[in-house]
């Protein structure tokens, strides 16, 4: 079996998503997903570029064809980045078409499952409005839990708060505190204690800033405090986990296994959430579980992605030992995002009460439905032309 071809198409979800279709002289497809945060034009183009050095090689060789094409541009950008975000769709695409040609579930190819079902959490933003009020927030995560999650994320750090000091320092103060507190207070009134509850700092604040609003969470009993600076000094989030008893989580900017070596060495988090279609790929979701686990720390991967990205990245979440929870994005374009696949046994949704069930068909285990595709192409970049 030998890769022919290689085409991508670009949908709207979360900005712009890049799916990349492998195609094989064997007749037989393999679809992968990229992350959408970098956009989708860079990924595209840098595709395009890669696929001359893909074609003729046989797609079951999923980590050679990955280490080729990673240890040719090292010195190109491919440590992180948009590089190792394009990267991560090809192997998807690798792994789909691998586990197809085998007749086996991806799960499978992995060593087997853990688990039947992957429990997800709601990422909840702003709440229902008004946004970023403590009455929308409760709204909001009621519904959630109504709807079957059994853990919810808000984002709590306003930029445009009137009493932030300017828009570029993001110092905490007592303004500001305070209103974070009244929204995290709304939401755990709101749904009891036995919800897992997370918050999210977008990696936003100073080490003291960031002490003092994981101090002030401690009575909210928080399943972890996400990013509450930026994660490549870890020796200033050591300073952060060492002053509190909130858990620090942290991982959806960092890159392959070597990028998380000093995070975990440090003992710098209690929570890793690698973002798969961005920091290397399924292979390397894996192998930074297990190094997770040398330390006994949950894997809790973030996610932005459509369901076949969802779907991939439940099998490496089914698959690994130390699996907490997978993020959920998807609240504001729910309707979208399921017209993305075609949903087994002619369900509406992947997605039901909290959890994603692992599939047993072959490969990733939904297939594209090219109509929900067409209709939400981002014009100027075809689909799978």
């Amino acid at each position: 079996m030998r890769i022919v071809e290689i085409k991508t198409a670009v949908v709207a979800y979360h900005g712009k998503a890049t799916l990349i279709r492998i195609d094989t002289d064997a007749g037989i497809s393999g679809y992968g997903e990229a992350n959408p945060d970098a956009g989708a034009a860079a990924i595209v183009g840098l595709i395009s570029e890669l696929k001359s050095e893909l074609i003729g090689e046989d797609p079951r060789n999923v980590e050679y064809c990955w280490e080729k094409l990673r240890r040719k541009h090292v010195f190109a950008g491919a440590q992180s980045g948009i590089f190792l975000i394009a990267l991560s769709g090809i192997e998807m695409a690798l792994w789909d078409l691998a586990a197809k040609a085998a007749g086996q579930p991806l799960y499978r190819m992995f060593g087997g499952k853990f688990r039947d079902r992957i429990r997800l959490y709601a990422d909840c933003g702003d709440g229902d409005g008004p946004a970023g009020s403590p009455e929308g927030c409760a709204s909001r995560a009621r519904r959630m839990v109504a709807e079957g999650f059994t853990a919810l994320k808000f984002d709590i750090d306003d930029l445009g708060h009137p009493a932030k000091f300017d828009a570029v320092n993001h110092t905490i103060n007592g303004a500001e505190l305070r209103f974070m507190v009244e929204r995290v207070a709304a939401v755990r009134d709101a749904i009891g204690p036995d919800i897992d509850l997370c918050i999210d700092l977008h990696a936003r604040y100073d080490v003291p800033s960031a002490c003092r609003i994981a101090s002030e969470m401690e009575r909210f009993n928080l399943l972890w405090l996400e990013e509450p600076i930026p994660a490549e000094n870890v020796e200033a989030l050591k300073q952060i986990r060492m002053r509190s008893k909130t858990p620090i989580c942290v991982g959806e900017n960092l890159y392959l296994r070597w990028g998380f070596r000093e995070l975990l060495q440090g003992q710098c988090a209690d929570v890793v959430m690698p973002d798969v279609p961005k920091c290397g790929g399924l292979s390397e979701s894996r192998k930074i579980a297990h190094l997770a686990e040398i330390y006994y720390l949950p894997f809790a991967p973030h996610l932005v992605s459509t369901p076949l990205g969802t779907m991939a990245t439940c099998h490496v979440c089914g698959s690994v030992p130390n699996f907490l929870v997978l993020e959920w994005h998807a609240l504001e374009e729910r309707e979208v995002w399921d017209s993305y696949v075609h949903v087994p046994n002619g369900g509406k949704s992947i997605l039901n009460d909290g959890h994603i069930t692992l599939p047993d068909a072959p490969g990733i285990g939904v297939e594209l439905n090219l109509e929900g595709v067409r209709k939400h192409a981002v014009a100027g970049y075809g689909v799978f032309d």
